[in-house]
């Protein structure tokens, strides 16, 4: 988990403009992904201030804050920019005014700006925020891409969780992460996983050692992230272990309070579980699209023993 983003990263990691403090981008920290309006504040009412956020002004508050005089719009601003106040963000390229400039300059704050309305700016940052500053948590397993759905491969090791993702490489999916995924909480449904930075697009293999997965099947042949949808429990055969056969036996792997879905598929020479996965996530599309095959077994099981029972209860009468 990251404590905090520089405004530094936040300038070069989203091509924002410095429009003052430039020496101060690498020491401002964000500690929050909220971002503030100054609306009632731009009057004068300060008694409920989150000054620890980023201050955004949009065309609204820049036009109010115009309207103001020199005096007043130079105490106002002196009044949001404070020790704690991370930046202030100026979108639709509006030019700040001087008495804006030389209030941040005076308290410490750097002044950036965007082209961007300022709703989809925003919207933006707080996405960027928050996806930085996200607890995070990492996974001994391998993510890959398969027909669109972030499957997550777990298992102990040497199972052959990394085999089966190149076996899956090699039929078309791509990789996202090899056996490190590190995981965060996008939102209330959403778990999103990605590599580490040290093992983007790598791959180890037993026997031949690491290999560089986009540099072999090339650039579709792997993703930065991808969304953590379904998780497979690879596990060695166990003959005297009961399995599930029909798919009624849900199960949940919980991170971050989020709940994924979670199937065991046992090991053993013979299986070809990369179709097998790529089956599992067909099957998983189609359960999210309302077919689901346990379901229609179930009807079917049961129209038929209402019709063998109407057939005994009719041949039940004959005699």
């Amino acid at each position: 988990m990251s404590n905090f983003v520089t405004v530094s990263q936040l300038v070069k990691e989203n091509n924002l403009k410095v429009y003052g403090g430039e020496d101060l981008l690498d020491k401002k920290n964000i500690t929050t992904s909220d971002i503030s309006r100054p609306g009632i504040e731009l009057t004068g009412y300060f008694d409920y201030y989150p000054s620890e956020r980023i201050q955004l002004f949009g065309q609204t508050e820049s036009a109010y804050s115009h309207s103001m005089t020199t005096n007043n719009r130079y105490k106002v601003m002196r009044e949001i920019c404070r020790d704690d106040t991370p930046a202030l963000l100026i979108s639709r390229n509006i030019k700040p005014s001087q008495e804006l400039l030389d209030a941040a300059k005076e308290n410490g704050v750097p002044v950036i700006g965007s082209a961007l309305p300022t709703t989809r700016l925003s919207s933006l940052i707080t996405e960027y925020l928050d996806e930085k500053l996200a607890p995070r948590e990492s996974v001994h397993g391998v993510l890959v891409d398969v027909y669109g759905i972030g499957i997550m491969l777990t298992g102990h090791s040497g199972i052959g969780k990394s085999e089966t993702a190149l076996e899956l490489v090699k039929r078309g999916h791509r990789l996202i992460a090899d056996d490190r995924v590190d995981i965060y909480q996008q939102d209330e449904k959403t778990i999103v996983g990605e590599a580490p930075k040290i093992l983007n697009h790598l791959l180890e293999i037993r026997g031949i050692g690491i290999i560089d997965v986009m540099n072999l099947f090339g650039a579709g042949a792997v993703r930065t992230s991808s969304d953590v949808q379904l998780i497979i429990n690879l596990e060695d055969w166990q003959a005297d272990k009961s399995y599930d056969r029909l798919g009624s036996m849900e199960e949940t792997r919980t991170f971050f309070d989020v709940g994924v879905p979670q199937i065991t598929i046992p090991v053993k020479v013979g299986r070809n579980i990369s179709i097998i996965i790529e089956v599992a996530a067909m099957n998983f599309r189609a359960k999210k699209m309302g077919f689901d095959a346990t379901k229609k077994f179930e009807e079917n099981l049961g129209s038929l023993i209402q019709e063998n029972g109407q057939k005994n209860a009719e041949d039940g009468e004959s005699k």
